[in-house]
């Protein structure tokens, strides 16, 4: 812990690289400042210690899909959420969509200017939509035909069929300089959001500063130096009072730290276990990966394990409550279908479905068997994760007096990838774009990246979700994002084909400096990137 220690006062002092803390070839260090007094911020609240992950290993470019989960920081969107989730005005001033839904017309600001101080124009939202179109990355850009430029303030959006989820990318993508943009864009971004990249130490900090032609509401900190440590290290170096906020797993929520508050804010971010759908046939992904599982293929299995799990312990025991009971992956927002929701913990429900579906006990050793077939399985959890290493196994237990044995199995990233079509993998995902939804769940993302890893597929899903997706508006595809569901004969939901097991939503909990104001929090969505940023322009130091 003493190392861990060690590297958390190092970067708070700015002297990581004099010290020895960054590697050998690294921009030299800023100037360096005094170490701050306990939970404090230094310079009289100029600056900013933080310790709440979210380093992007791709790097900074919204192109690629920095800032989908959060707020990109260093660019700016067309439109955002406000602290009520509702959508307003950014860099536009004003959009308008055709009838047929294929072109959207977007009016932006005349004043703004990215941080080297050239403008921002019409031409750099239509090269950021065509690039990001051409990346072939995560940002969800397929049903865009052409972005075009029509004078310097007005940008023509032009689909090839509609999508009712394109304004999200409106939302999310953050906009880059079309003069300033090259391969290596993504390691030195240049944006026009309220702050400015200065310095990035891979693995160990980040440093950015206010920028000064950033045209919204000025941010009252001047510098803000983002810590990349493990939970227990980012813990320690709260506690040591080197940072003034930090992000910690919900068992770590209760311990109290001198000078700092507790803030649990609300998210849709969820765990939930991922089940392979396909029989093992001996069939491969095209980088070798096995694909299928003969066990967790059976629908009954799958069944039985989502009604005996108890949501409500896990959120009293591995949250310590700071988190729900989870019964799919868009619990209460709008395209949320209420009828998903079940009365879990009913062993006596499992059993039936188990022994319904032809699975025994022959040989009266504790575990089910069908056809030969045991009722076992592995499932996978982040080892780096602790509270899903926590959730893997109060899982493991709780299924066990069905006769199902799960074998919980910690593994680096780069292993799960190698394991996840083949396996049960405990995910977390969770988002505000609806998009997320039909990459999960539609057979055509099967083995896509990260996206339905179990090869889910049921043409009625994949209809209802064809038909959300290519609605007008938001409004018009709901009823079809709700059917994808649970539509009272089939969906992916736990009555239907239970093609995962959702376990839990959390809360995301900070310690943050009781001289700190982060002013009211929005509904945060999965943890990657910087979720509680979103707002940073309202941060106020609020100490002498």
């Amino acid at each position: 812990m003493k190392t861990f220690v060690r590297l958390a006062l190092c970067a708070a002092a700015f002297t990581a690289l004099v010290a020895g803390c960054a590697p050998a070839g690294s921009q030299p260090a800023p100037t360096p400042t005094t170490a701050p007094e306990k939970n404090s911020a230094p310079a009289a609240g100029r600056e900013l210690i933080l310790a709440i992950a979210g380093e992007s290993a791709d790097g900074y470019d919204p192109t690629t899909g920095w800032g989908r989960y959060g707020s990109p920081l260093f660019q700016s969107t067309l439109l955002q959420r406000d602290n009520d989730l509702n959508i307003v005005n950014d860099l536009a001033e004003s959009y308008t969509v055709s009838p047929d839904g294929l072109v959207w017309t977007v009016k932006i600001r005349a004043d703004v200017k990215f941080s080297d101080g050239q403008p921002l124009t019409a031409r750099d939202v239509a090269f950021t939509f065509n690039t990001a179109a051409k990346s072939g990355s995560v940002v969800d850009l397929t049903q865009l035909d052409a972005a075009t430029a029509l004078d310097d303030t007005t940008v023509e959006l032009r689909l090839k069929q509609p999508q009712s989820t394109f304004i999200n990318r409106l939302i999310t993508l953050g906009i880059v300089p079309e003069h300033a943009y090259s391969a290596e864009y993504a390691r030195r971004p240049i944006g026009s959001g309220p702050y400015r990249f200065v310095q990035w130490d891979e693995g160990q900090q980040l440093i950015v500063e206010a920028n000064p032609y950033y045209y919204g509401p000025k941010p009252a900190f001047q510098r803000i130096i983002f810590l990349f440590l493990s939970e227990d290290a980012a813990f320690a170096a709260a506690k040591a009072g080197q940072v003034q906020v930090v992000a910690v797993p919900p068992a770590l929520g209760k311990q109290p730290i001198p000078g700092m508050k507790v803030i649990a804010v609300d998210s849709v971010d969820n765990r939930g276990i991922m089940f392979p759908m396909t029989q093992d046939t001996g069939q491969k992904t095209a980088n070798g990966y096995p694909i299928g599982n003969n066990v967790t293929a059976d629908k009954a299995i799958r069944q039985a394990i989502n009604y005996a799990i108890n949501r409500q312990a896990l959120v009293d025991g591995v949250l310590e409550g700071f988190g729900s009971p989870a019964y799919g992956p868009v619990d209460g927002l709008p395209w949320w279908e209420p009828a998903t929701q079940f009365q879990d913990n009913d062993l006596d429900k499992a059993k039936q479905i188990l022994a319904e579906g032809g699975w025994t006990d022959s040989n009266n050793d504790g575990v089910l068997e069908k056809d030969g077939l045991k009722a076992e399985f592995t499932l996978v959890y982040p080892a780096s994760d602790s509270t899903r290493q926590s959730l893997a196994l109060a899982v493991v237990d709780m299924v066990r007096p069905l006769g199902i044995t799960i074998n919980p199995k910690g593994a680096s990233w780069d292993e799960i990838e190698t394991l996840m079509h083949s396996n049960a993998v405990l995910f977390g995902w969770g988002s505000h774009d609806q998009t997320e939804m039909y990459n999960l769940y539609h057979s055509s993302m099967g083995g896509q990246g990260w996206y339905n890893t179990g090869y889910y597929s049921n043409p009625a899903v994949d209809g209802y979700l064809d038909r959300a997706m290519s609605s007008i508006s938001e409004q018009t595809a709901l009823p079809y994002w709700k059917k994808a569901q649970w539509d009272g004969t089939t969906g992916f939901s736990a009555q239907g084909d239970a093609a995962w097991a959702w376990l839990v939503n959390l809360k995301h909990i900070y310690f943050v400096s009781d001289c700190l104001d982060v002013g009211r929090q929005r509904i945060q969505p999965h943890g990657h990137g910087w979720p509680i940023t979103a707002n940073i322009v309202e941060w106020q130091w609020i100490c002498q």
